[in-house]
C-alpha cells in the first residue's frame, strides 16, 4: 500500500547509514534482502521487525531497487536471499521454486474521481492512471471495469498515491486508485472537487516476503527468528498501532527525518491497522486463496483460482512454526 508516507520517500535514500543497513551485495554471511523501493514510514513496522531479529543474532543487509520486478529477478538470479512483492505470476509462468512466506500488508486502495464521474459507467471510455503497470492498483481496476462492464481509454502510469492525488488536485488527473491515507487527504483537501468510487471488498497481499524454496529450508534458523520477530510485530501493532512509534524511537530508526514527518507515524499505523492494511495472523493459506481469486480475476494468473495449490506459492513451515511458539490461534 503506497501512504502518505510515501512523499518523503525520496529522503531514506540517504538514511540507510542511520538505519545500520549495509547496502553490499557480497557481504558473506548475512541475509540479504531486496525491496522494490527505499525505505519509508509504511515499512517502519518491518524495519522495526528486523531490529528485533538482529537483537537475536540475525545479521542481514537491506538492498532497494527501483522497482519490485528487479527485487523479484534478483531472488530468481540468486544476488539475494529475500525479497518484498507478489511474485504470483511470475512463479506460476516460469515454475521457478520461489515461495511466500509472510504477508506483509494488504492492497487496501481506493478508486477516486472527478464529481463529473458520478458512477463508473460515465467513466467508459475515459482516461485512468494507475500505479504502474501489472501492479496491484491496475489489477484492482481491471477487476472494476471487468465487474461495471466498461472499457478505460488511455491509460497512465504515475508512480506514488501522494503524486497522483497532487495531480488530481492541479488538474492533470481525473481519476486513479491511491491508498488509505492519500484518499482521506484527498477528501479533506478537495472534497467538494472529488469524490470515492466503489471498489472492491476483499483486498489481497500488496507485499509478502518470498524467497528461494531450498535457501528457506537450508536457513531455518534464520528465517524462523524473522518470522517470528515479523509475527509478534504484527501481533503487538494491531493491538497497539502507537507501538510502532516507540519502538522506532528506542531503536533510533528513521532518525534523521524532519520532526513533522515523525509526528505522523502514530496517525498512519492507527489508520492503516483500523483499515485493515496489516494481517495479524502474517497472511498464509487464507492468504494465498483471496490472492489467487484476485489475480485470476484481474487476468495477472490463469485460473480457476480453486484448482491452484497453496503449496505451490507458499512455503507455510515457518509461519505455522512461529504461529505455535508464540501462541498464535
Amino acid at each position: 500500500m503506497k501512504v502518505r508516507s510515501k512523499k518523503i520517500s525520496v529522503l531514506f535514500t540517504t538514511l540507510l547509514v542511520v538505519l545500520g543497513i549495509s547496502f553490499s551485495a557480497q557481504a558473506a554471511g548475512k541475509i540479504r534482502i531486496a525491496l522494490g523501493d527505499v525505505a519509508s514510514v509504511e515499512t517502519l513496522c518491518f524495519l522495526v521487525a528486523l531490529d528485533r531479529a538482529k537483537d537475536r543474532g540475525l545479521d542481514y543487509e537491506m538492498t532497494a531497487f527501483a522497482k519490485e520486478q528487479l527485487a523479484i529477478q534478483a531472488v530468481m538470479g540468486g544476488q539475494m536471499d529475500i525479497a518484498v512483492g507478489t511474485p504470483y505470476a511470475i512463479i506460476q509462468k516460469s515454475k521457478v521454486p520461489i515461495r511466500n512466506f509472510f504477508q506483509l500488508s494488504k492492497l487496501v486502495f481506493f478508486p477516486v474521481a472527478d464529481k463529473k464521474y458520478k458512477t463508473w459507467q460515465d467513466l467508459d471510455g475515459e482516461p485512468f492512471t494507475f500505479h504502474a503497470r501489472g501492479t496491484g492498483t491496475e489489477a484492482i481496476g481491471d477487476i472494476i471495469i471487468k465487474r461495471e462492464g466498461i472499457t478505460l481509454g488511455q491509460r497512465s502510469y504515475v508512480p506514488g498515491s501522494e503524486n497522483r492525488i497532487i495531480g488530481m488536485m492541479n488538474g492533470q488527473i481525473n481519476a486513479t486508485i491511491v491508498d488509505l491515507s492519500n484518499k482521506n487527504i484527498l477528501m479533506a483537501k478537495a472534497g467538494d472537487r472529488f469524490h470515492v468510487l466503489p471498489g472492491i471488498s476483499d483486498p489481497a497481499s500488496d507485499e509478502v516476503l518470498f524467497a528461494d524454496l531450498d535457501w528457506l529450508k537450508e536457513n531455518e534458523e534464520s528465517v524462523a527468528i524473522l518470522v517470528e520477530e515479523l509475527l509478534r510485530t504484527w501481533q503487538e501493532m494491531t493491538k497497539d498501532p502507537t507501538i510502532i512509534e516507540k519502538e522506532r524511537a528506542a531503536r533510533n530508526l528513521l532518525s534523521d527525518l524532519p520532526k513533522e514527518l515523525l509526528a505522523e507515524v502514530d496517525a498512519y499505523y492507527v489508520e492503516a491497522v483500523e483499515g485493515g492494511l496489516y494481517d495479524p495472523m502474517g497472511g498464509g493459506v487464507e492468504a494465498a486463496k483471496a490472492d489467487f481469486a484476485f489475480y485470476v480475476d484481474a487476468g495477472q494468473m490463469v485460473g480457476p483460482a480453486a484448482d491452484l495449490k497453496v503449496e505451490d506459492y507458499w512455503y507455510l513451515e515457518p509461519l505455522d512454526a512461529a504461529k505455535a511458539k508464540l501462541g498464535v490461534k
